[in-house]
């Protein structure tokens, strides 16, 4: 079953983002919402463990979090959503896990 992940915590603060990439499937996708953007930022090892997910897992994240963090030089594979697509992405997956 295709399940999408969402993490909305900083991922400087704990280790949810790592737990979370150890338990990713083929399928699966990653939104990162919130503080959690801030794991797209270069030169981090967050940033290189997202870069070596498989390619059939997407990334997604709210291009409002990215822009109110002023991130630039994102990965090539993102895909910034709004909050129209963020509802669309939950439908489409056959579950959801929000990384509390």
């Amino acid at each position: 079953m295709a399940t999408l992940h969402l993490l909305s915590h900083s991922p400087f603060s704990d280790d949810r983002l790592a737990s979370c990439l150890r338990l990713l499937s083929v399928d699966d996708a990653l939104l990162l919402c919130g503080d959690a953007v801030y794991a797209l930022q270069h030169g981090t090892s967050q940033r290189q463990a997202l870069e070596l997910m498989p390619d059939s897992i997407e990334l997604f994240a709210l291009e409002e979090d990215i822009s109110a963090r002023s991130l630039c030089a994102l990965p090539t594979r993102l895909q910034q959503i709004d909050y129209e697509n963020f509802v669309e992405l939950c439908c489409r997956f056959e579950r959801t896990n929000s990384w509390l």
